[in-house]
Order: C-alpha cells, then sequence, then structure tokens
C-alpha cells in the first residue's frame, strides 16, 4: 500500500472538544454541567498541548435559539460565561473594552463578528465628555475588516486602533470552523486565549493574544462552517448508527408505525462482518483510517469545500443578536435593569 502525505490536508476545527477526546493528558481538566437543553463544558489548558495554548476553553452547547425561550437561555447562560471568565481574568467594572468583530460582512457565515458590532453598546465616547451614569462601562468597538479587502493585516489595524484607545481588554468574535455537523451553529466557544484570524477558513493571519497585545484578549466564537470531508465522515457514522438501530430492533413491531425514529441514541455496535457486509471495506476502516482516505480523495481536488446550512442568514442573525446581548449584559451591570 503506497503512503500519502497528510501534513498540509487536515480537517479544520477551532473547537477545543473537538481535539480534547484524541489527547490523554494529566494537563486537561474538564468540567461538565447541564441546564435544560444546555451543555456546558469548561476545559482548563495548563501547557500548551498540540494547537491549543494554555488557558480557559468554554463551550456552550444548545439544540435551538429560534425560539424566545431557547434564545433566553442560551443568552443567560452566555452571560453567566462570560461573567466568569472576566472575574477569573481579575478584570473589573471600572476596565476599560475593545470589542472587535473579525470577519467578512459580505460573507454571511463568515459575517458573525460585524453582525455582533452592529448590536454592541459603546460608550468611550460618553466617558470622553463625562455624560454617563453609573453601571456602565467604557466600551468602544472595532470592524477591522478581512486582508483582502483592506491590504492591510487585521493584527495591524487593531493594533493601531489599541495604541489609540489603550483599552485595558478586548473581546474579540469570530466565526469558527467545525469537525462535527452536529456544532455548526449550535456551540458558542468562549476561551481567554486568542484568536488567529482567518483560521476557521485555512487563512490563518498574525495571532492576536496576551503575549502580543499586553492586556487579556477573550475570544468568542461560534462554528458556522464545515468542510466536505467532515459531511462524509459523519454521514458514514450516521449510517452506521441506523443499521445498528434497524438490526437491535429488528422484531420491534411498534417502530413500524413510527414515521422517522431517532436511531442517534442506539448502543448497538456493528460487528467488523455487519460493517462489510452492509457498507463494504470503507465501513470497516477506523475513524483515522476514514479521514485519511476522505482526506486523501478530495483534498488534491479542490473538492474538500466549506460549507454551511441553507438557513445560514436567519441563524446568524439570531446568533449575532444573542452575542450581542450577553456582552451588553455581562459588561453594563445597567443594561441589565433596563433590558
Amino acid at each position: 500500500m503506497h503512503e500519502i502525505d497528510l501534513k498540509n490536508f487536515s480537517l479544520r476545527t477551532d473547537v477545543i472538544l473537538e481535539q480534547i477526546e484524541d489527547i490523554n493528558s494529566e494537563f486537561i481538566i474538564h468540567n461538565k454541567k447541564c441546564d435544560n437543553d444546555i451543555k456546558i463544558d469548561e476545559v482548563i489548558v495548563q501547557k500548551d498541548i498540540n494547537n491549543y495554548k494554555k488557558g480557559i476553553y468554554k463551550t456552550i452547547s444548545f439544540n435551538d435559539i429560534t425560539d424566545k425561550d431557547n434564545f433566553k437561555m442560551v443568552e443567560n447562560a452566555l452571560i453567566s460565561e462570560l461573567k466568569d471568565l472576566l472575574d477569573k481574568l481579575n478584570i473589573s467594572n471600572k476596565d476599560s473594552s475593545l470589542i472587535i468583530g473579525l470577519g467578512n460582512h459580505l460573507s454571511t457565515p463568515d459575517s458573525l463578528g460585524p453582525k455582533v458590532i452592529d448590536n454592541v453598546l459603546v460608550t468611550r465616547y460618553l466617558f470622553d465628555i463625562g455624560d454617563i451614569e453609573e453601571g456602565y462601562r467604557n466600551t468602544a468597538s472595532f470592524k477591522p475588516g478581512v486582508t483582502g479587502s483592506t491590504g492591510i493585516e487585521t493584527r495591524d489595524l487593531i493594533k493601531g486602533v489599541v495604541d489609540i484607545s489603550k483599552p485595558d481588554f478586548l473581546i474579540i468574535i469570530d466565526a469558527l470552523a467545525s469537525s462535527k455537523i452536529e456544532r455548526v451553529n449550535k456551540t458558542i466557544q468562549i476561551s481567554d486565549v486568542g484568536i488567529l484570524p482567518g483560521s476557521g477558513v485555512g487563512n490563518s493571519r498574525k495571532e492576536i493574544n496576551k503575549d502580543t497585545f499586553g492586556i487579556p484578549v477573550i475570544a468568542i466564537g461560534v462554528p458556522t462552517i464545515v468542510d466536505a470531508v467532515t459531511i462524509v465522515y459523519d454521514t458514514f457514522e450516521f449510517m452506521k448508527k441506523q443499521i445498528g438501530f434497524k438490526l437491535e430492533n429488528i422484531n420491534n413491531s411498534k417502530l413500524k408505525f413510527v414515521k422517522n425514529p431517532n436511531y442517534l441514541n442506539t448502543n448497538r455496535d456493528l460487528t467488523y462482518e455487519e460493517k462489510e457486509k452492509t457498507l463494504g471495506i470503507v465501513g470497516t476502516l477506523s475513524e483515522e483510517e476514514l479521514k485519511e482516505l476522505l482526506i486523501e480523495v478530495l483534498s488534491p481536488i479542490n473538492y474538500n469545500l466549506m460549507v454551511t446550512p441553507k438557513e445560514i442568514d436567519f441563524v446568524i442573525d439570531k446568533l449575532s443578536l444573542l452575542i450581542s446581548n450577553g456582552i451588553n449584559k455581562a459588561l453594563h451591570e445597567a443594561y441589565n435593569s433596563t433590558k
């Protein structure tokens, strides 16, 4: 069998939960909690591991934000986790912030950052003239655009604004990439390790973090895209679960009256023989082998497309409003009493 060099081809993900499953390390602390249908994971990386830097990563996972009740529950979770991170970073109510929305407003999956900025509360100009009520923080915002449009490195633009406004900390919002279909538009990741602009679409620019800017940098991101390899791989996994579900319930006559039974929670694993019989030799490949095969097939011909759901316009509007509300209420105590 021939060997292939995959160092230039990899599944793109910015979500730490999709990486730590494969890392057995004493330097990772993973805490979990659930609130209704919302799952919150806090990962503390105590030492730089693989592509992840030492720091705190909070992940809020949810099923839906398209109705008012779910929207409010996820918003409250975001407020709570963001306030907790501010406390852990020793950021006080008096510290000023610069909120930055990364991304391209002309590309819907990449427009999360700019859309959040459209709804964040900015107060810096009020502090400059001394006309501000108690309970509001000194905040400013900035949409740097993308290097392809400006011709200037995103980090350099941000550095210029930071040098002028001199904030005590940064909050940066950006769209991410995921290696799991079920996380797209259903995960919010918050971390204190900064961000690498463009990493989600494989176009990484200069890094923005505490080491490079000298002040705390909080990153908030939502995975809005997956690549074609991820979709094909997940489809194979879903097929295995569906086949296992059918085999497990082959004598369950009640299922004949269920139009679309949910097979995802089945515990029935296929044997090697069953995988080979139903899916052929491809069905018997390990996770790593199958992903390597799909990368080898799609990447050289540039068919490993980045894909986003068809309802992305509607969902991005919802997510951007949710995140901006969360930032406003986490940063401004007085804002909570008026909204």
